[in-house]
């Protein structure tokens, strides 16, 4: 690699025909932090900012081949992994994360798109616990993820820091655990543990109905590991990349969902 090429980061994930979330999402906000951005599609969408209307997993044989050809050809510096559909496509992602052993993975555990479409199959929820969890540099579920994942309910902060230790002891190396979801007044307090130290990120909650969060949150914190930052501080930073997304966020549909502006949010005020 010379030193005029850019690092790399690979996301293995869902295609969003409607451009605001999933792979869409993730080139762009690799882009904006100039890094190469690499993808191996898990799923492929139709979708748009009103919902998903159908899902197609691509044949696995092929999945194999998109992610051992990046392997192949590129220094990867880390690996967001998104819409996963079945416990088969989670199976051979972890077996194909133990093989090559990226420096960073980074887990955005999606269920279920904003819409209310599931994204997940039931049976995958084990796979997802036991396969990818204890192989995650970091974990970044919202609240009803979470609850899905350790099978109990979160209403208020304090559990929430349960919840995000919890995680910790399933076998995540770190947990981001996202507020947007969580009641707290005006505020929106996303919650972050290493296993050692707490740390809480608190924007003021914008009166927006947004599309691709999630994703552009997990995929700016892989960018920023591949810029060198410690753990806790690429999650700030893609904090605030996405707070800024927001607030120049436009609606490119025919509904008022909110995708996030990936050029103003690359420019810090």
């Amino acid at each position: 690699m010379s030193p005029s090429t850019p690092v790399s980061a690979l996301t293995i994930a869902g295609s969003d025909s409607g451009g605001g979330a999933g792979i869409q999402a993730d080139l762009k906000a690799f882009a904006a932090h100039r890094v190469h951005g690499l993808s191996a599609i898990a799923a492929l969408t139709a979708q748009n900012t009103r919902g998903v209307t159908a899902v197609h997993v691509p044949p696995l044989d092929f999945l194999q081949a998109q992610i051992d050809a990046c392997f192949a050809d590129f220094d990867i510096h880390a690996v967001k992994l998104g819409m996963l559909a079945n416990a088969e496509v989670i199976a051979l992602v972890a077996d194909a994360l133990e093989k090559h052993r990226p420096p960073h993975i980074i887990l955005d555990p999606v269920m279920v798109a904003t819409s209310g479409a599931k994204l997940l199959e039931d049976s995958a929820l084990h796979a997802l616990r036991t396969r990818l969890l204890p192989l995650a540099t970091l974990v970044t579920p919202n609240t009803p993820e979470a609850e899905l994942l350790l099978g109990r309910q979160i209403t208020n902060g304090e559990q929430a820091e349960d919840a995000a230790s919890a995680l910790t002891d399933m076998g995540a190396g770190a947990v981001l655990l996202k507020g947007g979801h969580l009641a707290e007044g005006s505020r929106v307090v996303d919650r972050f543990f290493d296993g050692v130290t707490f740390e809480a990120f608190i924007h003021a909650r914008l009166p927006v109905d947004a599309h691709g969060t999630g994703c552009t949150l997990a995929s700016a914190i892989a960018a920023q590991l591949c810029c060198g930052l410690s753990l806790a501080n690429a999650c700030e930073a893609a904090i605030d990349y996405v707070a800024r997304g927001l607030q120049s966020g436009y609606t490119p549909g025919r509904s008022e969902v909110l995708v996030l502006d990936h050029f103003g949010a690359a420019r810090p005020a």
